[in-house]
């Protein structure tokens, strides 16, 4: 009878407790009801590094003209195995992430940049080669943007709307470039741990920030953390921002690279992050585009005008 008795009464609770899972998941500060929004970067630039470019052997260079074979092969793990590895895990957990794509690596790896768009991921622009740009004319920026996303366009049938500059060092005039080429958003900011709005020539384009706490090219290659270290620094950050996120609009940003990120042992904690956060309700997976149009015109996203001098 006792049992009887205590069925019922939590078979009455029952509905009461589901209810205020609900409503405490609804009070949502983004348009769609999210209460934590992630946004996957995943960096395709295998094949469009200049010679010399950062690897773990660029610490002790060769002579001028001379190839270094085993940093190639380095590079080359990237489209060889780390994208796919990581299209796999995406694919996976079913969700879609943005990825910045390098002109000269589409045209070098063809296949790999149109598996990214048949998967249904955002290609995104990332320059055609892997080079400085803050150093460029207004005329010159405007042709290496351009150029990379023909490219990458007439390789995978998406046109970019997102740029990301190599290293985040855009020039004083990217931002009206980009506006010239009716891009939708840049990535190149890191003061917000969510979107914005700021005002180019007085119209508005999106910020998705990016990050460089959660990055593996900062993190693995530059700091040689562990992947586990990784995976707690995922996790900490995910704690505190969906912490938050039940009474401020928040955002979540990974960045991963093809040679880095797409090794076995990081692939392996990134599947364990995102298991993780499947378990909380009101998580999104979002690709960036997607992102922007989200809350480009909403009335609770916020303007940063500080770099007003420049945009004008």
């Amino acid at each position: 009878m006792k049992n009887r008795y205590t069925l019922f009464v939590l078979l009455l609770l029952f509905p009461a407790f589901i209810y205020a899972q609900k409503k405490e998941i609804k009070k949502s500060y983004w348009p769609n009801g999210a209460r934590l929004v992630i946004s996957v970067s995943m960096q395709f630039e295998t094949g469009g590094q200049p010679e010399g470019a950062e690897s773990p052997f660029s610490g002790n260079p060769l002579p001028k003209n001379v190839p270094d074979l085993p940093a190639d092969s380095w590079f080359r793990y990237g489209a060889k195995e780390g994208i796919y590895r990581m299209l796999d895990l995406w694919d996976r957990y079913n969700i879609k992430v943005t990825s910045h794509v390098v002109g000269e690596a589409a045209k070098k790896y063809p296949d790999v940049a149109k598996a990214i768009a048949d998967r249904g991921h955002e290609v995104a622009a990332h320059g055609i080669a892997w080079s400085d740009q803050w150093n460029l004319s207004y005329k010159e920026e405007t042709k290496f943007v351009k150029d990379g996303v023909d490219l990458v366009e007439r390789i995978t049938g998406q046109r970019a709307v997102g740029y990301n500059a190599n290293w985040l060092r855009r020039s004083v005039n990217t931002l009206k470039v980009l506006q010239d080429l009716d891009f939708l958003y840049h990535i190149d900011d890191v003061s917000h741990d969510e979107p914005f709005v700021t005002m180019v020539r007085n119209k508005k384009f999106v910020v998705i920030p990016y990050t460089l706490r959660n990055n593996d090219i900062v993190n693995i290659a530059g700091k040689n953390w562990s992947p586990d270290q990784f995976l707690a620094q995922l996790k900490a950050e995910f704690d505190q921002l969906y912490k938050e996120g039940a009474t401020r609009r928040r955002m979540m940003s990974i960045s991963l690279h093809d040679r880095i990120g797409g090794t076995p042992a990081m692939v392996k904690v990134m599947g364990d992050f995102i298991a993780y956060t499947q378990q909380f309700g009101g998580v999104e997976y979002m690709r960036k585009k997607d992102i922007a149009l989200l809350i480009r015109d909403d009335p609770n996203t916020p303007v940063d005008n500080s770099e007003r001098k420049y945009n004008q």
